[in-house]
């Protein structure tokens, strides 16, 4: 080390505008008024120094001692702390041990002379401070980053999600604190993994290319930290990459046809199952399969659902639609994952678009067996007016009756509970056989009296439909009562047989007629064992 004596002028403004430490401006106008009367060298000290101690680094002088007894005095926390020490007759100044900057980057001391036969100061006090010369001993450290992290084989080159923060704690803006941070092993090598600079201390990795699953399930990927000092110091992390498995397989049905027979107007859950194969991990969104319709169900009377526990797809019917002939039904179904397709080629990710890589579908056909409809009353209401004590003989009313499956069927007499009517088995024909008496316990209080009758086709089964005249039957009743009087306007009520109001009763209010209607649709059968 070169020990250089300067004049205390000379010192003191070195001193004074050179040093990093506060407290050397503070004390500036004290070194001024003293500058005349100290003299010391320049006192550089180096952390870590490797010199035999204790190290001589300097020497102080006053011309005030001139013919006077006197001792130096050296205090601060470099004293306490057992750093420094001076000669108090010579004053030269010691360094006892070594010095590590990162702990004390600075010390403030303050020289004294005194008369030893006194006691007092020969002059006033020197003060200033002494900076630690930094070396480069600390090589810079990671103090965050994910040892273990998890990437999306989908995942779209760029930003890989990982943050790493390093800290160098030599001085500051200098060689020894700046560093570079790199990525320097890697396995296995693609994609291509980097580190890109944030701010003086934060990179990000970032990675061009894609992850295959398939090819590499984890990676190691080791960083280094290295300054620009002399020499330079490094460090390193490494952080374990984990992939996780997207979806990069499509699922494909195992059988490419499949063929069923149903009736009509019935619902019917899982018709069938469809099987699919699937390559990725089980039980994840790039496994589970979604089926959709690609053609043939318009009308929203299928449905295909996935079981969740055996991916398959289950075909069922949910629609009920009459169809006039056996038809036959072509559906085209499509499956595809919950998770988007996406597929690392060459070293580049593949989305589906649906050119390069297409859902697999499969043909359906159901043949929809026609089943025997029952004829159809056409109307479905029919007014019948008819007085009291009328001839018989009379046709009261002839129904229309429409049949889709079938050209020949014959009418039955269902309900007459006076024996009143007779219907002709092929025309439909309902004629009165008696006279009709208004006041018959078979006329409701309303003066309505039910007539019931079926139509039954030649198919196989065979199937009919019953129809109730009344409106379905307005039964005319005469009263010789005063028109449009409270005795003579009627009043209709059920007295049994609506327990399930299925039917309503109404006055018309001009006629007096009472008015029967079906307000609640029930289903019935009608067997030929019945003799019907």
């Amino acid at each position: 080390m070169r020990t250089v004596f300067l004049f205390l002028l000379v010192a003191f403004q070195a001193l004074a505008f050179g040093s990093a430490c506060e407290e050397t401006r503070k004390k500036r106008d004290l070194l001024v008024r003293t500058k005349r009367r100290w003299v010391l060298s320049t006192i550089e000290l180096e952390e870590e120094m490797t010199v035999n101690y204790p190290y001589f680094i300097s020497k102080m002088y006053n011309d005030k001692i001139q013919d006077k007894d006197f001792r130096f005095e050296i205090t601060g926390e470099a004293v306490t702390e057992g750093y420094l020490t001076i000669n108090e007759t010579t004053g030269d100044v010691f360094v006892l041990k070594s010095v590590d900057r990162e702990k004390y980057d600075c010390f403030h001391v303050i020289f004294n002379v005194y008369d030893t036969d006194t006691n007092q100061k020969i002059d006033k006090e020197l003060a200033f401070d002494v900076e630690v010369k930094d070396i480069n001993d600390n090589p810079p450290r990671f103090i965050d980053f994910p040892q273990t992290f998890t990437v999306s084989e989908s995942q779209v080159e760029g930003f890989l999600g990982v943050e790493v923060i390093a800290q160098d704690i030599d001085e500051k803006n200098t060689k020894n604190s700046t560093f570079n941070i790199t990525v320097v092993q890697q396995t296995p090598l693609e994609p291509n993994i980097q580190a890109k600079w944030i701010d003086e201390r934060t990179v990000h990795l970032n990675f061009t290319g894609c992850f295959d699953y398939e090819k590499a399930k984890d990676y190691k990927i080791t960083l280094e930290a290295k300054d620009h000092g002399t020499p330079p110091l490094s460090s390193t992390a490494v952080i374990s990459l984990n992939v996780r498995d997207t979806n990069t397989h499509m699922p494909e049905f195992k059988k490419k046809e499949f063929q069923t027979e149903v009736d009509e107007m019935k619902l019917f859950r899982d018709v069938f199952r469809f099987q699919v194969e699937d390559k990725d991990t089980p039980n994840t969104d790039g496994w589970r399969a979604k089926f959709f319709f690609i053609s043939g169900n318009e009308e929203g009377i299928f449905k295909v659902e996935t079981d969740p526990k055996t991916n398959e797809g289950i075909f069922s019917i949910v629609k009920e639609k009459n169809y006039e002939i056996t038809t036959t039904v072509q559906l085209e179904i499509g499956v595809e994952n919950i998770e988007p397709f996406t597929k690392c080629v060459n070293g580049k990710l593949i989305k589906q678009d649906g050119k390069l890589y297409r859902p697999d579908s499969i043909n359906v056909t159901v043949t929809m067996i026609d089943d025997n409809d029952p004829p159809v009353f056409k109307p479905p209401k029919a007014d019948v007016f008819e007085k009291e004590e009328s001839e018989p003989g009379r046709v009261l009313f002839t129904p229309k009756v429409y049949d889709p499956d079938s050209t020949s069927f014959r009418f039955v007499l269902v309900e007459d509970p006076a024996n009143w009517v007779s219907v002709d088995e092929k025309t439909g024909e309902i004629r009165a056989t008696k006279k009709m008496d208004r006041e018959s316990p078979f006329v409701d209080v309303d003066n309505v009296y039910k007539v019931v009758i079926a139509a039954i086709d030649d198919g196989d089964p065979s199937a009919s439909k019953m129809e109730t005249h009344d409106d379905l039957l307005r039964l005319a009743v005469e009263d010789k009562d005063t028109p449009n009087t409270d005795g003579w306007r009627a009043k209709y009520f059920f007295i049994s047989g609506n327990e399930e109001d299925v039917f309503k009763l109404e006055t018309d209010p001009i006629t007096n007629e009472g008015i029967l209607s079906i307000i609640k649709v029930t289903p019935f059968a009608l067997n030929k064992s019945e003799g019907f």
